[in-house]
């Protein structure tokens, strides 16, 4: 039955929370999605996750979603994903050059995780709005007590509070890809503002 519905009304099936049509969404899209993701791509385990990602999103992310061409959204979706594995890849290369010395045996993914991972977030900080991107910098760089960075800022304690609120809120947003990573990272600066 589901296989007569439209793109349409099976997005709005989905948004309702209907598992057969996300299933029949996934039925029609997967073998052409992951057939473009492993032409980009050229290795089939990428190709295999960033398909996986991408339907494990829509689902995810079903209530939010206004999608008009489910098919379009899809491609995109798996245009964008493996733009972002190639920027990663690429970056985290050039990492690795820049900061570790290793030959192939002693090559250590998570020490390169983790520059990527401090890179970025330096990134998210440097984008944060003035006042609040001090406020991080004062209590993550420094240590400073939020009674201290309130005499620095010239701002109430409140006001520290509600700009190191500010800020996880940005970097949650920002390090929503990451996953289980981003608890670790968060509860890190979670206890340096208390």
């Amino acid at each position: 039955m589901y296989n007569r519905y439209s793109d349409l009304e099976l997005m709005q099936l989905l948004k309702k929370g209907d598992q057969k049509a996300f299933t029949e969404i996934y039925h029609r899209y997967w073998k052409k999605l992951l057939l473009m993701a492993w032409n980009l791509s050229n290795r089939s385990d990428h190709a295999k996750d960033i398909v996986h990602e991408v339907f494990m999103s829509l689902w995810e992310r079903r209530n939010t979603l206004e999608i008009q061409n489910p098919a379009a959204y899809l491609v995109t979706s798996v245009k964008f994903s493996l733009f972002k594995y190639f920027q990663k890849e690429y970056r985290r290369a050039g990492l690795a050059r820049e900061n570790c010395i290793f030959d192939e045996a002693s090559y250590d993914e998570q020490a390169l995780d983790a520059i990527f991972l401090q890179e970025y977030i330096d990134g998210i900080v440097e984008e944060m709005p003035e006042k609040c991107k001090l406020v991080f910098r004062y209590s993550r760089d420094l240590g400073l007590k939020n009674a201290e960075i309130a005499q620095k800022v010239h701002i109430s304690e409140k006001g520290v509070e509600a700009n190191l609120t500010r800020a996880l809120r940005i970097l949650r947003s920002g390090l929503k890809d990451y996953g289980l990573t981003i608890l670790v990272v968060l509860s890190q600066y979670v206890s340096r503002f208390k």
